[in-house]
Protein backbone atom coordinates (compact mmCIF):
# COMPACT_ATOMS: atom_id res chain seq x y z
CA UNK A 1 0.00 0.00 0.00
CA UNK A 2 1.55 3.31 -1.10
CA UNK A 3 0.98 6.59 0.68
CA UNK A 4 0.86 10.02 -0.91
CA UNK A 5 3.11 12.63 0.75
CA UNK A 6 0.11 14.32 2.38
CA UNK A 7 -0.92 11.00 3.94
CA UNK A 8 2.63 10.21 5.08
CA UNK A 9 2.89 13.36 7.17
CA UNK A 10 -0.41 12.53 8.89
CA UNK A 11 0.78 9.02 9.69
CA UNK A 12 4.14 10.26 10.94
CA UNK A 13 2.51 12.84 13.18
CA UNK A 14 0.12 10.22 14.60
CA UNK A 15 2.97 7.74 15.12
CA UNK A 16 5.07 10.22 17.11
CA UNK A 17 2.15 11.57 19.12
CA UNK A 18 0.24 8.39 19.96
CA UNK A 19 2.99 5.76 20.02
CA UNK A 20 5.91 7.73 21.42
CA UNK A 21 3.98 10.19 23.56
CA UNK A 22 5.61 13.32 22.16
CA UNK A 23 3.85 16.61 22.82
CA UNK A 24 2.37 18.44 19.84
CA UNK A 25 5.14 21.03 19.90
CA UNK A 26 7.74 18.24 19.93
CA UNK A 27 6.05 16.58 16.95
CA UNK A 28 6.03 19.91 15.15
CA UNK A 29 9.73 20.41 15.81
CA UNK A 30 10.62 16.85 14.75
CA UNK A 31 8.69 17.13 11.47
CA UNK A 32 9.55 20.81 10.86
CA UNK A 33 5.92 21.91 10.67
CA UNK A 34 3.77 24.25 12.73
CA UNK A 35 1.98 23.16 15.88
CA UNK A 36 -1.32 24.13 14.26
CA UNK A 37 -0.55 21.71 11.44
CA UNK A 38 0.12 18.94 13.97
CA UNK A 39 -3.27 19.52 15.60
CA UNK A 40 -4.93 19.44 12.16
CA UNK A 41 -3.17 16.23 11.16
CA UNK A 42 -4.04 14.51 14.43
CA UNK A 43 -7.69 15.46 14.00
CA UNK A 44 -7.66 14.09 10.44
CA UNK A 45 -5.99 10.92 11.71
CA UNK A 46 -8.83 10.39 14.20
CA UNK A 47 -11.56 11.26 11.70
CA UNK A 48 -10.25 8.98 8.95
CA UNK A 49 -9.33 6.06 11.20
CA UNK A 50 -5.59 6.48 10.73
CA UNK A 51 -5.15 6.38 14.50
CA UNK A 52 -4.57 2.68 14.36
CA UNK A 53 -0.96 1.86 15.08
CA UNK A 54 -1.02 -1.13 12.77
CA UNK A 55 -1.67 1.15 9.82
CA UNK A 56 1.44 3.17 10.59
CA UNK A 57 3.72 0.17 10.17
CA UNK A 58 3.15 0.32 6.40
CA UNK A 59 5.31 3.44 6.36
CA UNK A 60 8.22 1.35 7.60
CA UNK A 61 7.66 -1.57 5.22
CA UNK A 62 7.11 0.63 2.14
CA UNK A 63 10.51 2.20 2.59
CA UNK A 64 12.94 1.74 -0.33
CA UNK A 65 15.54 0.22 1.99
CA UNK A 66 12.99 -2.30 3.28
CA UNK A 67 12.15 -3.36 -0.28
CA UNK A 68 15.85 -3.64 -1.11
CA UNK A 69 16.48 -5.88 1.90
CA UNK A 70 13.48 -8.06 1.08
CA UNK A 71 14.89 -8.61 -2.39
CA UNK A 72 18.39 -9.63 -1.29
CA UNK A 73 17.17 -11.82 1.59
CA UNK A 74 14.08 -13.30 -0.04
CA UNK A 75 11.89 -12.43 2.95
CA UNK A 76 8.16 -11.76 2.86
CA UNK A 77 8.28 -8.40 4.64
CA UNK A 78 10.95 -6.21 6.25
CA UNK A 79 10.26 -3.18 8.44
CA UNK A 80 13.04 -0.62 8.89
CA UNK A 81 13.11 1.81 11.82
CA UNK A 82 14.99 5.09 11.69
CA UNK A 83 15.13 5.65 7.94
CA UNK A 84 12.82 8.65 8.24
CA UNK A 85 14.93 10.27 10.96
CA UNK A 86 11.99 10.44 13.37
CA UNK A 87 14.14 9.35 16.31
CA UNK A 88 17.74 10.17 17.20
CA UNK A 89 18.31 6.53 18.15
CA UNK A 90 16.67 4.10 15.68
CA UNK A 91 17.07 1.22 18.15
CA UNK A 92 14.68 3.02 20.51
CA UNK A 93 12.00 2.74 17.81
CA UNK A 94 12.27 -1.03 17.52
CA UNK A 95 10.10 -2.26 20.45
CA UNK A 96 7.11 -0.06 19.56
CA UNK A 97 7.39 -0.76 15.84
CA UNK A 98 7.87 -4.51 16.33
CA UNK A 99 4.96 -4.69 18.79
CA UNK A 100 2.70 -3.04 16.21
CA UNK A 101 3.94 -5.37 13.47
CA UNK A 102 3.35 -8.37 15.71
CA UNK A 103 -0.22 -7.30 16.49
CA UNK A 104 -0.88 -6.97 12.76
CA UNK A 105 0.40 -10.49 12.18
CA UNK A 106 -1.61 -12.20 14.94
CA UNK A 107 -4.90 -13.49 13.61
CA UNK A 108 -7.90 -14.92 15.42
CA UNK A 109 -7.37 -18.57 16.27
CA UNK A 110 -3.58 -18.41 15.91
CA UNK A 111 -1.18 -20.45 17.97
CA UNK A 112 1.82 -18.19 18.62
CA UNK A 113 5.24 -19.42 19.71
CA UNK A 114 7.33 -16.95 21.71
CA UNK A 115 11.02 -17.11 22.60
CA UNK A 116 12.38 -14.86 25.27
CA UNK A 117 14.93 -12.06 25.63
CA UNK A 118 15.24 -8.38 26.44
CA UNK A 119 14.02 -7.31 23.00
CA UNK A 120 10.93 -9.52 23.17
CA UNK A 121 10.06 -8.34 26.66
CA UNK A 122 10.60 -4.69 25.64
CA UNK A 123 8.06 -5.31 22.88
CA UNK A 124 5.59 -6.83 25.33
CA UNK A 125 6.05 -3.88 27.67
CA UNK A 126 4.92 -1.34 25.04
CA UNK A 127 2.43 -3.55 23.21
CA UNK A 128 -1.12 -2.23 22.97
CA UNK A 129 -3.92 -4.35 24.38
CA UNK A 130 -5.85 -6.20 21.69
CA UNK A 131 -8.70 -8.68 21.91
CA UNK A 132 -7.98 -11.68 19.71
CA UNK A 133 -10.37 -14.64 19.63
CA UNK A 134 -9.03 -18.12 20.25
CA UNK A 135 -5.34 -17.19 20.36
CA UNK A 136 -2.86 -19.29 22.34
CA UNK A 137 0.64 -18.05 23.18
CA UNK A 138 3.16 -20.86 23.65
CA UNK A 139 6.56 -20.70 25.33
CA UNK A 140 9.18 -22.12 22.95
CA UNK A 141 11.86 -23.08 25.44
CA UNK A 142 12.40 -24.09 29.05
CA UNK A 143 12.38 -21.62 31.90
CA UNK A 144 14.95 -19.92 34.09
CA UNK A 145 14.93 -19.46 37.82
CA UNK A 146 16.79 -16.18 37.62
CA UNK A 147 14.74 -13.18 38.81
CA UNK A 148 14.76 -11.29 35.51
CA UNK A 149 11.64 -9.76 34.03
CA UNK A 150 12.51 -11.05 30.58
CA UNK A 151 12.69 -14.74 31.47
CA UNK A 152 10.73 -17.07 29.16
CA UNK A 153 7.57 -17.51 31.23
CA UNK A 154 7.28 -13.77 31.84
CA UNK A 155 7.58 -12.95 28.13
CA UNK A 156 4.97 -15.56 27.22
CA UNK A 157 2.41 -14.55 29.81
CA UNK A 158 2.80 -10.80 29.30
CA UNK A 159 2.22 -11.14 25.56
CA UNK A 160 -0.75 -13.43 26.22
CA UNK A 161 -2.15 -10.81 28.60
CA UNK A 162 -1.82 -8.06 25.99
CA UNK A 163 -3.67 -10.23 23.46
CA UNK A 164 -6.35 -11.40 25.93
CA UNK A 165 -5.12 -14.85 24.93
CA UNK A 166 -4.40 -18.16 26.62
CA UNK A 167 -0.77 -18.57 27.71
CA UNK A 168 1.01 -21.93 27.90
CA UNK A 169 4.19 -21.95 29.96
CA UNK A 170 6.94 -24.52 29.70
CA UNK A 171 7.28 -26.15 33.11
CA UNK A 172 10.83 -27.38 32.61
CA UNK A 173 14.24 -25.73 33.08
CA UNK A 174 15.99 -24.31 30.05
CA UNK A 175 19.26 -26.05 30.91
CA UNK A 176 19.72 -29.32 32.79
CA UNK A 177 22.82 -30.52 34.63
CA UNK A 178 23.47 -33.37 32.19
CA UNK A 179 22.62 -34.40 28.63
CA UNK A 180 21.20 -37.68 29.94
CA UNK A 181 18.78 -35.91 32.27
CA UNK A 182 17.73 -33.50 29.51
CA UNK A 183 17.10 -36.40 27.14
CA UNK A 184 14.94 -38.17 29.69
CA UNK A 185 12.97 -35.04 30.47
CA UNK A 186 12.24 -34.44 26.79
CA UNK A 187 10.52 -37.84 26.73
CA UNK A 188 8.21 -37.02 29.63
CA UNK A 189 4.67 -36.96 28.15
CA UNK A 190 3.83 -33.37 29.14
CA UNK A 191 7.14 -31.98 27.88
CA UNK A 192 7.17 -34.11 24.73
CA UNK A 193 3.64 -33.02 23.83
CA UNK A 194 4.56 -29.36 24.13
CA UNK A 195 7.75 -29.78 22.10
CA UNK A 196 5.94 -31.76 19.42
CA UNK A 197 3.21 -29.12 19.15
CA UNK A 198 5.61 -26.27 18.30
CA UNK A 199 5.44 -27.10 14.59
CA UNK A 200 1.67 -26.54 14.78
CA UNK A 201 2.15 -22.84 15.59
CA UNK A 202 1.01 -20.30 13.01
CA UNK A 203 3.38 -17.54 14.07
CA UNK A 204 6.70 -17.32 15.93
CA UNK A 205 8.24 -14.28 17.64
CA UNK A 206 11.91 -14.21 18.60
CA UNK A 207 15.19 -12.36 18.48
CA UNK A 208 18.73 -13.67 18.17
CA UNK A 209 21.15 -13.44 21.06
CA UNK A 210 24.88 -12.80 21.17
CA UNK A 211 27.63 -14.90 22.68
CA UNK A 212 29.31 -12.48 25.04
CA UNK A 213 29.29 -11.64 28.73
CA UNK A 214 26.26 -9.38 28.22
CA UNK A 215 24.23 -12.13 26.53
CA UNK A 216 20.92 -12.94 28.22
CA UNK A 217 21.82 -16.65 28.36
CA UNK A 218 24.86 -15.67 30.44
CA UNK A 219 23.19 -13.01 32.57
CA UNK A 220 20.28 -15.32 33.36
CA UNK A 221 22.62 -18.10 34.40
CA UNK A 222 21.88 -20.52 31.56
CA UNK A 223 25.46 -20.44 30.29
CA UNK A 224 28.53 -19.98 32.52
CA UNK A 225 31.38 -17.67 31.58
CA UNK A 226 33.67 -20.71 31.39
CA UNK A 227 31.35 -22.41 28.87
CA UNK A 228 30.99 -19.14 26.99
CA UNK A 229 34.74 -18.78 26.50
CA UNK A 230 34.91 -22.28 25.04
CA UNK A 231 31.92 -21.83 22.73
CA UNK A 232 32.64 -18.33 21.42
CA UNK A 233 35.07 -19.67 18.83
CA UNK A 234 32.47 -22.00 17.33
CA UNK A 235 29.15 -20.33 18.05
CA UNK A 236 27.66 -17.31 16.31
CA UNK A 237 24.38 -16.62 18.11
CA UNK A 238 21.52 -17.89 20.24
CA UNK A 239 18.02 -18.87 19.06
CA UNK A 240 15.45 -19.92 21.69
CA UNK A 241 18.25 -20.61 24.16
CA UNK A 242 20.23 -22.77 21.72
CA UNK A 243 23.60 -21.90 20.19
CA UNK A 244 23.97 -21.79 16.40
CA UNK A 245 27.10 -21.61 14.27
CA UNK A 246 27.77 -19.12 11.47
CA UNK A 247 25.65 -21.18 9.06
CA UNK A 248 22.68 -21.18 11.42
CA UNK A 249 23.16 -24.85 12.30
CA UNK A 250 22.71 -26.16 15.85
CA UNK A 251 26.17 -26.32 17.39
CA UNK A 252 27.24 -29.81 18.44
CA UNK A 253 28.19 -29.11 22.05
CA UNK A 254 27.41 -30.27 25.56
CA UNK A 255 25.46 -27.11 26.36
CA UNK A 256 22.97 -27.65 23.53
CA UNK A 257 22.51 -31.28 24.53
CA UNK A 258 21.45 -30.07 27.98
CA UNK A 259 18.89 -27.54 26.69
CA UNK A 260 15.12 -28.04 26.72
CA UNK A 261 13.79 -26.10 23.74
CA UNK A 262 11.89 -26.48 20.49
CA UNK A 263 14.02 -28.15 17.83
CA UNK A 264 14.94 -26.03 14.85
CA UNK A 265 12.99 -28.16 12.36
CA UNK A 266 9.81 -27.40 14.33
CA UNK A 267 10.59 -23.68 14.46
CA UNK A 268 11.25 -23.54 10.71
CA UNK A 269 7.97 -25.39 10.11
CA UNK A 270 6.06 -22.39 11.52
CA UNK A 271 4.79 -20.50 8.43
CA UNK A 272 5.23 -16.94 9.74
CA UNK A 273 8.39 -16.26 11.76
CA UNK A 274 9.04 -12.70 12.95
CA UNK A 275 12.62 -11.93 13.98
CA UNK A 276 13.25 -8.61 15.73
CA UNK A 277 16.77 -7.16 15.95
CA UNK A 278 17.19 -4.11 18.14
CA UNK A 279 20.95 -3.85 18.66
CA UNK A 280 23.22 -3.07 15.71
CA UNK A 281 25.97 -5.04 17.50
CA UNK A 282 24.11 -8.23 16.55
CA UNK A 283 25.29 -8.21 12.94
CA UNK A 284 27.13 -11.55 13.20
CA UNK A 285 24.30 -13.39 15.02
CA UNK A 286 21.79 -11.91 12.55
CA UNK A 287 23.79 -13.23 9.59
CA UNK A 288 23.83 -16.65 11.24
CA UNK A 289 20.07 -16.62 11.84
CA UNK A 290 19.43 -15.56 8.24
CA UNK A 291 21.77 -18.27 6.95
CA UNK A 292 19.76 -20.78 8.97
CA UNK A 293 16.49 -19.69 7.37
CA UNK A 294 14.89 -18.87 10.70
CA UNK A 295 12.76 -15.88 9.72
CA UNK A 296 10.20 -14.93 7.10
CA UNK A 297 9.59 -11.43 8.48
CA UNK A 298 12.17 -9.04 9.93
CA UNK A 299 12.26 -5.80 11.94
CA UNK A 300 15.61 -3.97 12.04
CA UNK A 301 17.12 -0.51 12.34
CA UNK A 302 18.09 1.44 9.23
CA UNK A 303 21.78 1.08 10.07
CA UNK A 304 21.47 -2.71 10.37
CA UNK A 305 19.38 -2.84 7.18
CA UNK A 306 22.00 -0.89 5.22
CA UNK A 307 24.76 -3.13 6.50
CA UNK A 308 22.86 -6.33 5.72
CA UNK A 309 21.85 -5.17 2.25
CA UNK A 310 25.40 -4.12 1.43
CA UNK A 311 26.79 -7.42 2.69
CA UNK A 312 24.48 -9.60 0.63
CA UNK A 313 24.66 -7.42 -2.48
CA UNK A 314 28.46 -7.56 -2.37
CA UNK A 315 28.30 -11.31 -1.90
CA UNK A 316 25.98 -11.68 -4.89
CA UNK A 317 28.21 -9.45 -7.05
CA UNK A 318 31.29 -11.49 -6.14
CA UNK A 319 29.53 -14.69 -7.15
CA UNK A 320 28.72 -13.39 -10.66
Amino acid sequence: MAYRPAEQIIHKAAWLYYTHGLRQDEVAQRLNISRASVALYLRRARETGIVNISTSTHLFSNDVLARRLEDVLGLETVWVAGQEGLASNPAAEIPALAASVFLEMVQNGDRVGVAWGRTVYAMADVMAHADRDGVTVVQLCGNLGAPYSYRPDQCTMEIARRLSAKGLNFYAPLVLSSARLAGELRQEPVIKEQLDSVAECDLALFSVGTLDADSHVVKCGALSLEELNVLKEQGAGVIAGQIIDAQGVLLDCDYNRRVISADFASIRAIPRRLMVIQEDAKFGPTLAALAGGFCTHLVVTSTMAERLAGHFEAKAAAAE
